[in-house]
């Protein structure tokens, strides 16, 4: 490591010595907001340029800036009858050309001389119909931000509302609510996972698959969301993949010891049509990094996307991700602090996920388009784990299959949407999304059962507990429609509906939607928003197999129906100057239909999907409760005068009924998350073209809940963990708390066209040993609290030309 970093160093410097002045161009397109058609004649230029560096979109609303310097720049973007905006903070390098798709909106109150002029709200998300508890996000932000890893997942923990206090997962715990609750999707196809060693049911893991180059600007959106989102209780990320550049080729070179090293190219496919293509490749270097194990981590992962540019037929789009992970676990190598294994075992894990997809978008006229997208994706995952036989010396003498999984579920996806602009102040977006699933799951288990005989007494249990086999097809059907009545410039009034419908189990569901935001004045907004939300139960509980009589399993939960949840939420923003903003959230989720166990228990499965797997509960019903409510504050000073602040809080409950009645805490109620991010840069060179740069990340957060194990039983139950479900979450681990310090250098070097970044992200920094878990271990027959990682160096180096 410390090699690797010396040698880096020394590039660094060497990079820095032949540097020189670099301009480069800015170009994209102008289209409008509500119908995508191209804005002819728009207005953009750079802020604070002279002489003045400006220009005119073309018959195609496509517009070309060139001359502008490196480093960090603002454009004023206006247009006659249209609001005009500023996009500030955009990263200008020497290596690659910078591309933007800039929608503007109709001002209601049309004027035929004057432009329309408001401050850019530099938080509004992409997706116009979001009223409340939206962000947009840029592939900069997140490799700005410290203690990110790449990652967009864990770029949105920054965020209020958001809890993560998980250093060896991604796992996203929205306002109190399981990961399972997440709706991912790319380019408008939902996608299970785009984690690799992802598990049937989760959403999180502990690397990402999605590469974090190929991404434009997208949505995260965190509760009330509209009525094109379905099939989700929690949030959704709305991520989309950016086209190549359509006039040059362009390259991009990548090494960063957590994700990896990659290889990127991007150019025209043909110059006449704009068609241009975009493809990266990246294998793993975990090995050598915080991934808390001593196990060897491999995996590896390819994006691409085809833009054929327009045509009269219109504009069609190719794009797809896959990834391959794998990792074995050694029990006789592995510690007992490891975060993922036992030293009692050995264990075999193969993943694979992939996506394919074409989409294609047809203009009806300047006021309506239509774009429709077929896809299919899957994943999968493969588990085996091999218990010690040992002998009274404690020697091992043999080993057995304890357990065997092989789970794999595709889909087949179909979707389209309409939108229709009908004037400035009506628009409408419906549409349908159906999805074919494809599943083969089976799992069998003689893991540490107390139960299972050993008739032969050989010291391995006789025979399998089959928790699933399940392979069969079933669809899942989504119909919305959402309007937006702008009454005026300042009040915008979204409502709509959504319907769910579930082939094996039958179910059905109608969601109301409805916001309505409102400008006080030039510097003050309240919005609030209400929704209904429905979704299928994750497949691990849904077609869990259980022993209903010796020898005879049955699929007892599989006609269990949605869980579904009402959410509240009352926000207000305003303006603190020019760069500066306060927002804050109130909200509240009240789930009902949440499946609970017929008899009188604890378990809820709202406590699901945290982890690697499921508990195995079978004969559940559609009878438990839960709510979530709480306050989110963000003080956001965004990126100007050289620096950026960040300051969220969340301040929450989160609690939920099983079958018992009783009220208990969630396995997700940390009750708060602190954030604190700062970033810095200071140019320097002959025309300040290079940037030295800080970022540093601080974090709390309340612990994690557990429910205390019962030593005695676990003992007798062959170390199979036993808890006392009568204290279902009432415990508390410490609270979580981290610091993270990143220091960088960003180039633009010489004649060529090429860029290069440098940083070490110095990652929990006070080398602070947050718990993760409490857990029976068999070696010291003891419950040990596991310890997540410590400090940790993340360095990255990239290079653009």
């Amino acid at each position: 490591m410390k090699k690797t970093i010396t040698i880096l160093v020394g590039i660094l410097l060497a990079l820095i010595s032949i540097s020189q002045a670099q301009v480069q161009t800015v170009k994209g397109s102008i289209i409008d907001a509500q119908s995508e058609y191209p804005l002819i004649g728009a207005s953009i230029q750079l802020v604070g340029s002279s002489p003045i560096v400006g220009g005119l979109s073309d018959i195609n609303g496509l517009f070309s800036l060139e001359n502008v310097p490196t480093g960090r720049q603002s454009l004023q973007i206006s247009y006659i009858g249209y609001k005009s905006i500023t996009l500030p903070n955009i990263l200008v390098t020497a290596g690659k050309e910078v591309m933007l798709r800039i929608k503007l909106e109709e001002s209601v109150e049309q004027l035929s001389e004057v432009v329309i002029s408001a401050d850019a709200d530099r938080d509004l998300p992409i997706n116009e119909l979001a009223k409340v508890s939206a962000r947009t996000f840029s592939p900069d932000d997140v490799t700005r931000f410290s203690g990110g890893r790449n990652d967009v997942a864990r770029l949105a923990a920054s965020f209020a509302g958001v809890s993560a206090p998980n250093d060896s997962r991604n796992d996203i715990v929205v306002r109190g609510n399981s990961p399972t609750g997440l709706l991912w999707r790319l380019n408008g196809l939902p996608i299970a996972t785009t984690n690799h060693f992802a598990t049937l049911g989760t959403t999180g893991g502990p690397v990402s698959a999605l590469n974090t180059n190929m991404l434009r600007s997208s949505d995260f959106l965190t509760g009330a969301f509209p009525a094109e989102y379905g099939n989700a209780n929690a949030a959704v990320f709305d991520v989309n993949f950016r086209n190549g550049n359509s006039d040059q080729y362009e390259f991009t070179g990548q090494m960063s010891i957590f994700s990896g090293l990659e290889a990127m190219a991007e150019g025209p496919l043909s110059k006449k049509n704009g068609s241009s293509f975009l493809i990266s490749y990246r294998y793993g270097l975990a090995q050598m990094a915080a991934t808390g194990t001593s196990a060897v981590p491999i995996y590896q992962d390819l994006s691409f996307k085809l833009n054929f540019g327009t045509s009269p037929l219109g504009r069609f789009e190719l794009f797809g991700m896959g990834g391959l992970s794998s990792i074995d676990f050694f029990g006789e190598d592995i510690d007992e602090n490891d975060l993922f294994a036992n030293p009692d075992e050995d264990a075999f894990v193969d993943n694979d996920l992939g996506l394919l997809g074409l989409s294609h978008t047809g203009r009806l006229g300047k006021t309506a388009y239509i774009k429709s997208t077929v896809g299919a994706s899957t994943y999968s995952n493969q588990f085996f784990q091999d218990n010690f036989v040992r002998d009274a010396n404690d020697d091992i003498t043999d080993k057995y299959r304890a357990v065997n999984v092989n789970n794999r579920e595709s889909r087949i996806s179909l979707t389209s949407a309409l939108n229709k602009k009908f004037n400035a102040r009506w628009s409408l977006r419906t549409g349908f999304l159906s999805e074919m699933y494809l599943p083969n799951f089976f799992t069998e288990s003689r893991d540490n059962q107390a139960d299972i005989p050993d008739n032969n007494g050989d010291g391995i249990p006789d025979y399998y507990i089959l928790a699933r086999d399940f392979d069969d097809r079933y669809a899942v059907s989504q119909l919305f429609a959402q309007a937006m009545y702008n009454a005026s410039d300042r009040l915008s009034i979204t409502y709509g509906l959504h319907a769910l419908y579930h082939s094996h189990t039958e179910s059905k569901a109608l969601e109301p939607r409805a916001a309505v935001s409102y400008e006080l004045n030039s510097y003050q907004r309240i919005s609030f928003a209400y929704g209904l939300h429905a979704q299928a139960i994750p497949s691990p509980v849904l077609f869990y197999e259980e022993e209903t009589s010796p020898g005879v399993y049955e699929r007892t939960n599989e006609n269990l129906g949605f869980t579904r949840s009402h959410h509240f939420v009352l926000g207000y923003n305003r303006s603190l100057g020019t760069d500066w903003r306060l927002k804050s959230e109130l909200y509240y989720q009240y789930l009902f239909d949440v499946p609970v166990e017929s008899l009188p228990s604890s378990y809820s499965v709202v406590n699901e999907g945290a982890d690697f797997v499921f508990d195995n509960k079978g004969s559940l019903v559609n009878e438990g409760t839960g709510r979530n409510y709480g306050i989110e504050l963000t003080l956001e000073k965004f990126f100007s005068q050289g620096y950026y602040l960040l300051m969220t809080t969340s301040i929450y409950n989160s609690e939920y009924k099983g079958s018992d009645g009783l009220m208990r805490n969630t396995a997700f109620n940390n009750q708060f998350v602190f954030n604190t991010l700062f970033g810095k840069e200071w140019k320097f060179g002959s025309q300040s073209q290079h940037a030295w740069t800080f970022d540093t990340k601080f974090t709390t957060a309340g612990g994690q809940r557990y429910t205390p194990i019962d030593l005695a039983a676990t003992r007798q139950n062959n170390g199979e963990e036993v808890r006392y479900e009568n204290q279902a979450f009432e415990d508390q681990l410490a609270n979580y708390l981290r610091w993270d310090v990143k220091l960088g250098v960003r180039l633009n070097s010489t004649k060529r066209n090429v860029s290069h970044q440098f940083y070490i992200d110095f990652q929990n920094v006070t080398n602070r040993k947050n718990e993760f878990v409490r857990r029976y271990n068999e070696v010291t027959d003891a419950i040990n609290v596991v310890e997540q990682t410590g400090f940790f160096p993340d360095v990255l180096y990239r290079i653009n030309f």
